[in-house]
């Protein structure tokens, strides 16, 4: 009744040996474009969005300091008015996105 062996851990790191990037065909070199192509507008887009979001809810801050204290006007502002910014820069950017993903690939 001896221990039975631990079965040997395979990792794969990279590509296979022997293969250079030269050796892949032109279309790989087209795709990797157009993926790097995406990813600068999708980063460009999560940033504006950021910034939309940003502005308004930055805004926060100043807009409770001009309001009287007391007035439920401060709960309704912190309740209510982020979810319509929120819900309306989230529908931009999906449709933004996907529209920059159907651009990209060409369908």
């Amino acid at each position: 009744m001896g221990a039975e062996p631990t079965p040997r851990r395979e990792v794969v790191t990279g590509a296979p040996a022997g293969r250079t990037r030269a050796a892949y065909s032109d279309s790989s070199a087209h795709d990797d474009v157009t993926v790097r192509k995406l990813m600068r507008r999708q980063v460009r887009v999560g940033l504006i969005a950021c910034s939309l979001l940003a502005l308004p809810l930055g805004l926060f801050p100043l807009v409770f300091r001009l309001l009287p204290t007391g007035q439920g006007a401060v709960w309704l502002l912190l309740g209510v008015a982020p979810y319509p910014v929120l819900v309306a820069t989230g529908a931009w950017y999906v449709r933004r996105a996907e529209r920059n993903e159907v651009d990209v690939s060409g369908r």
